[in-house]
């Protein structure tokens, strides 16, 4: 998490923190789109090319948040090599700048992202130093305890409920319901189904959000996650009337008079689609307010996996295949005997029980 930033001067250009790679230097972004082109039958494609397309985005993120820094700095050198700017001076200042400004987790990641973005840019290059440096900002991690901030699925789900209930019956114009339904729906929806946050504040209907013989499923390509492959799972049944109620009266009010879009969530003050960094911090928001506790959408994952431990012992590995982990130490046995889309069912008739008592 940020914090506070340091006040700016009122003179200090208003560079983006992290330049995209169209603004990149010459030589970087020719080798990052050398890096990401896809392989043919006849021609293999490049070194990033078998990593999922959220992956690289991440890495063209944080390295462009280097290049924002270096920017900001007037360190930057538009005629320099590909990942020729990743040197020590430079990432010592970089990493200054980041304690200033984040957490000690959100350092080590930035420079870690950064180190594999240069070795995809420069494959010959060594940052075996880089390494080093790495290791030593590991060491000094603080992690954020999440132990106050836990709250099993079953609270999320039922505050989630609740939202849509009270939204339904004090609401005080149209504009407060619908928002109040999109609200109790985005925190059921996500406590049932623990997607990570890129792809679920990017669900499409009738494209990763599909009404399938009468039961809505959220179907992923393997393109768009994280583990580079197919996410498929069922939104349980029971679930239907708050969807209907949202798809047919809510969101149409939330639109407006915009023209009309696949995208699922949508804001109630641009009337357009929600950003993965709105969707974020509303579910904090709501979490706060509701619960009394900020629960991420992060942590909503993290609910997942301690409600499938505590109450799922008959599912081996329930856990792993609802988060759609790749480690196979953690989901190999469960890959053998079960796919994502079973232990979704199995863990929302967990989740209804909590509702029938």
């Amino acid at each position: 998490m940020l914090s506070p930033n340091r006040a700016a001067s009122n003179s200090a250009p208003d560079y983006p923190r992290s330049l995209p790679v169209g603004e990149w230097p010459d030589a970087d972004r020719h080798a990052w789109e050398a890096a990401s082109r896809p392989g043919s039958r006849l021609k293999p494609g490049g070194v990033a090319s078998h990593l999922a397309q959220v992956s690289r985005d991440e890495f063209a993120r944080r390295y462009g948040a280097f290049l924002g820094f270096l920017q900001r700095s007037n360190r930057l050198e538009q005629h320099a090599g590909a990942a020729t700017q990743v040197t020590l001076s430079n990432v010592a200042a970089y990493i200054a700048d980041l304690k200033d400004r984040v957490r000690s987790v959100t350092a080590w990641n930035c420079i870690y992202k950064l180190r594999r973005a240069a070795e995809l840019l420069a494959p010959t290059a060594d940052f075996s130093w880089l390494v080093e440096i790495e290791k030593d900002l590991a060491l000094e991690m603080e992690p954020r305890s999440k132990f106050d901030r836990l709250v099993l699925t079953g609270r999320l789900v039922e505050a989630g409920m609740t939202l849509v209930v009270e939204a339904e019956r004090f609401a005080r114009h149209d504009l407060a319901r619908a928002r109040g339904v999109r609200n109790g729906l985005m925190v059921a929806l996500l406590a049932l189904c623990p997607i990570r946050l890129k792809n679920f504040a990017t669900l499409e209907i009738g494209q990763t959000f599909k009404d399938i013989q009468g039961r809505w499923w959220i179907t992923l390509p393997r393109n768009t996650t994280k583990s580079n492959r197919p996410d498929e799972r069922p939104v349980p049944a029971w679930l239907n009337c708050y969807i209907k109620l949202y798809l047919n009266q809510s969101r149409p009010i939330l639109l407006g008079t915009k023209l009309p879009t696949s995208a699922l969530w949508i804001s109630s003050t641009t009337h357009r689609p929600m950003t993965k960094k709105s969707v974020g911090t509303l579910i904090s928001k709501i979490t706060l307010e509701t619960l009394g506790v900020d629960v991420s959408p992060h942590l909503f994952r993290t609910a997942a996996a301690s409600t499938a431990a505590a109450y799922g012992g008959d599912t081996p590995h329930l856990a792993s295949a609802l988060l759609n982990h790749t480690d196979p130490r953690v989901t190999e046995e469960h890959y053998n005997r079960a796919s994502t889309a079973s232990a979704a069912a199995a863990y929302a008739r967990i989740i209804s029980g909590f509702r029938t008592r």
